[in-house]
């Protein structure tokens, strides 16, 4: 794909209308996903990927991103600038149309762009109408332009300003051209107003990855956290920071091309580790559900391979690979670049592919160049063939370990764990399980629960630790096992995300640093084996308080040091302070009320907002390697909070 700048002019015929801005402010969840801080990001996202456009059609070079002190988000760029040329049908500026009107745009086949990862339109004037207000400087021929808008509605029509009052943005003045957009999140809308720091950077950093050349800059004023990145080497370089802290068995592969006028990228390496890190863009959107472009990749990957091990006589009478037997440590990168007007997602918030023609042209670009990278380097070639063979021999000893799984976990109630003391509702949308630690801690919370919609399971003591095991392995744990079985969604090449039997799996430990240790073994497990539980929002924790305090008649319960020091104070100095050892310590009553009632409890939903830090994080913690752990738990211990 020609990566020039198309000659075509970028002016107000580019900008086209389909509808008017309308409901946006009374059903967000419609565009954004949700009014959660997933959904605050969505309007960060978009209006970096606005920029990122820019520079993906050649024009923008640098993007700045800032986190103000002030509530505010802003991010600049040296592109073209959206135009502010008068739209005669509609008597307005083409800018104001973009950010008013849902459905107008320069990325509807009007030329402005070729390649974009923006479709709908609908980025801006979203983001305006959940804004309670938004600022648009527009730099252009040597003047600068600038409107304000009030939840969505212009406050005064398109002015020129002078350049030097821009304040806040001086970096803006050195271009000859740009955009820098600034807003502020409705607190009437979302549950939370603050960004994350750690994901706005992800994100920023991903994209520096996927377009070379590309500067970004970030700063959150309220911290005085400042950081940039460029490089130059895209997706082979991308590779390698998701393997840095891996020991590798092959090389980057890496290559780009054309097919069916789309431009294709995969990069791709195996490790030893025993899980698949495989994430994928279309026009460098990530794109979590993957789509059409992964298809093609998976299939081309088996074909040569197995094309492969079949030449070379390397299957020994074993039967040819499948793709289960082919993930095992592959970490591959996927990126395809489609023009704006044969692109097509699945929904507002892209997370999947739907261009069709995307399978068929990465399968062609990546089986041909992977073919002959496995006959010009064999001995890389033959490290993927042993691993992937390794691989085969213990998911057939899993098919068989799962298949006394499946036997043993048919849903009637005589072949649930034994140990399970289950809920009488069968209506998976209301039922709860929750998963204990010890028998102790079971007993009053089998006496407390509500019966109806929750079940308990009390496992005992430190469950594997899945990072170090194939599912041969996982599934040979009783412990393991009554967990799949419980949930009933099976695990592997089973796993069905429609048969769990609770939308709710609550992981409830002591409130010390075993009880936190035990929490990571489960996360790691569900994780690893049963990711589809924790993208869906079905994983949750259980917070048990740490203190019972009582002064009097009154008590309370805190969940740290601090709210125990601050309540005694507040309560005057004198009262009685219960530290519980842990959940068995607690009646019934106690833990229904603090714990477990739906009113009162407070449980935290285990989301994945980063798969690249998560994928870090659980590699260094639950890994072999003792050094990047050791460098790790130093840099990280006084915060304890992994973002993850």
């Amino acid at each position: 794909m020609d990566k020039k700048p198309i000659d075509n002019a970028y002016n107000e015929d580019q900008i086209q209308v389909l509808e008017g801005l309308e409901a946006v402010r009374k059903r967000p969840g419609m565009y954004i996903g949700s009014t959660d801080i997933t959904g605050l990001h969505h309007l960060a996202k978009e209006m970096i990927d606005n920029s990122v456009d820019e520079a993906l059609n050649g024009y923008a070079t640098n993007i700045k991103v800032t986190i103000g002190k002030d509530g505010s988000f802003t991010v600049c760029d040296n592109g073209r600038g959206i135009p502010v040329q008068i739209k005669k049908e509609y008597g307005v500026s083409a800018l104001e149309l973009a950010a008013t009107k849902l459905h107008a745009g320069g990325k509807f086949g009007g030329n402005g762009y070729k390649v974009s990862g923006g479709l709908h339109g609908v980025g801006l004037s979203v983001t305006n109408a959940l804004s309670t207000k938004m600022q648009i400087w527009v730099k252009q021929a040597g003047k600068v332009h600038f409107q304000e808008y009030k939840r969505g509605e212009p406050i005064s029509p398109l002015k020129i300003v002078n350049e030097k009052t821009i304040s806040d943005n001086p970096e803006f003045l050195n271009t000859q051209t740009g955009t820098t957009v600034k807003f502020w999140p409705d607190k009437q809308i979302f549950e939370s107003v603050a960004f994350e720091t750690s994901e706005i950077t992800a994100k920023c950093k991903s994209f520096a990855y996927l377009v070379a050349g590309l500067h970004f800059e970030i700063l959150d004023e309220r911290t005085g956290f400042h950081t940039a990145y460029y490089f130059e080497g895209g997706l082979k370089s991308y590779i390698k920071d998701l393997n840095k802290t891996k020991k590798t068995l092959t090389n980057v592969f890496h290559v780009v091309g054309e097919s069916d006028n789309m431009e294709v990228e995969v990069a791709l390496q195996y490790t030893d580790s025993y899980s698949e890190n495989l994430i994928s863009f279309a026009n460098n959107i990530i794109t979590p559900h993957h789509g059409h472009h992964v298809t093609g990749f998976k299939i081309a990957l088996n074909r040569a391979l197995n094309n492969y091990a079949k030449d070379k006589q390397l299957l020994k009478g074993e039967k040819s690979l499948t793709a289960d037997d082919l993930k095992e440590g592959l970490t591959a990168l996927i990126n395809v670049k489609i023009d704006a007007d044969r692109i097509q997602y699945e929904g507002q918030t892209k997370e999947k592919l739907g261009t069709p023609s995307a399978r068929s042209a990465v399968e062609n670009v990546f089986k041909k160049a992977f073919t002959t990278y496995l006959e010009e380097n064999p001995k890389e070639a033959n490290a993927i063939i042993d691993k992937a063979l390794l691989t085969q021999r213990a998911r057939l000893a899993a098919k068989a370990a799962r298949d006394t799984v499946v036997r043993k976990g048919a849903l009637e109630s005589t072949s649930l764990p034994g140990k399970l003391a289950d809920c009488a509702s069968k209506i998976p949308a209301e039922s709860e399980l929750y998963i204990v630690e010890g028998d102790s801690a079971a007993g009053p919370a089998k006496q407390g629960r509500d019966r109806h919609t929750q079940a308990i399971l009390p496992v005992f003591g430190k469950v594997l630790n899945v990072e170090k095991h194939r599912l041969d392995k996982v599934l040979s744990t009783e412990k393991l096992q009554d967990i799949v079985i419980a949930i009933g969604t099976g695990i592997g090449e089973t796993f069905d995300i429609d048969k769990l039997r609770y939308h709710k799996i609550v992981i409830m430990t002591d409130a010390d640093v075993d009880g936190a240790h035990i929490q990571t073994l489960y996360l790691t497990f569900f994780y690893r084996q049963l990711k589809p539980i924790i993208e869906s929002g079905n994983l949750f924790l259980a917070q048990p308080p740490l203190f019972r305090v009582q002064k009097g008649k009154k008590v309370e319960y805190v969940y740290t040091e601090e709210e125990r020091d601050k309540l005694i104070k507040e309560m005057g100095g004198s009262a009685k302070v219960l530290r519980f050892k842990g959940l068995g310590e607690m009646n019934e009553t106690q833990l229904w009320d603090t714990t477990m009632n739906p009113e009162t409890r407070t449980l935290k939903q285990v989301t994945i907002q980063d798969l690249q830090k998560a994928e870090d994080v659980f590699d260094i913690l639950m890994g072999s390697e003792v050094a990047p752990r050791k460098k790790f738990i130093q840099t990280h211990a006084k915060l304890a909070d992994l973002d993850l």
